[in-house]
């Protein structure tokens, strides 16, 4: 007899279901983050309060609205925007960042072999850092990330004809950009 898989809404009641969430998605969600984030220390940081944050906001997953990973990225997604917006008020009144928690020496090591490997990722980020917001999320949660256009519609809220219609226009702007590789421009069409 199989057992019956813990849903999302579980894991606030149940840390064997946390436990098994948090390691399903740990890698897809240290990826993401080391995508955007140049920083180990950062990186760590933010998974740990992105998971904190699927803590308390589990139980607004709707399974017909998108996948559970498209979900997880748009907290992901949230989590590093509220970090960047809190950075930058302590940076404007502080002119440093305080409050780092020591990593051990494989720790960091870990997250700089995570962060080289998503060079190539970061690189086609820098490629779209000239499209309008709204644009360049949708690109990057298709083309980079690797979410269907349908997914990363939910992950940001908006109708699937809207995601379409934004990474038309994205893909025609990035066409234009020399070296940006077709493949990226074209990924996630279907």
């Amino acid at each position: 007899m199989r057992l019956k898989q813990k849903g999302l809404a579980d894991i606030a009641d149940d840390p064997e279901a946390f436990e098994a969430f948090y390691r399903r998605h740990f890698e897809a969600v240290t990826r993401f983050l080391a995508r955007r984030v140049g920083d180990p220390h950062a990186v760590a940081d933010l998974t740990a309060e992105v998971f904190l944050a699927v803590f308390d906001s589990a139980h607004t997953y709707r399974p017909g609205k998108g996948s559970e990973i498209a979900w997880l990225y748009g907290v992901t997604r949230n989590t590093l925007l509220a970090e960047r917006r809190r950075s930058a008020r302590e940076l404007r009144a502080n002119s440093r960042i305080a409050g780092r928690r020591l990593l051990q020496g494989d720790d960091i090591a870990r997250l700089e072999e995570r962060i080289d490997a998503e060079s190539p990722a970061r690189r086609a980020m820098d490629a779209m850092a000239g499209l309008p917001e709204n644009e360049r999320a949708l690109m990057e949660l298709v083309a980079v990330d690797g979410l269907s256009p349908a997914e990363a519609a939910a992950s940001l809220g908006i109708r699937q004809g809207t995601a379409r219609v934004r990474l038309h226009r994205a893909r025609r702007a990035l066409q234009k950009i020399p070296g940006v590789v077709p493949p990226l421009v074209m990924e996630g069409q279907r």
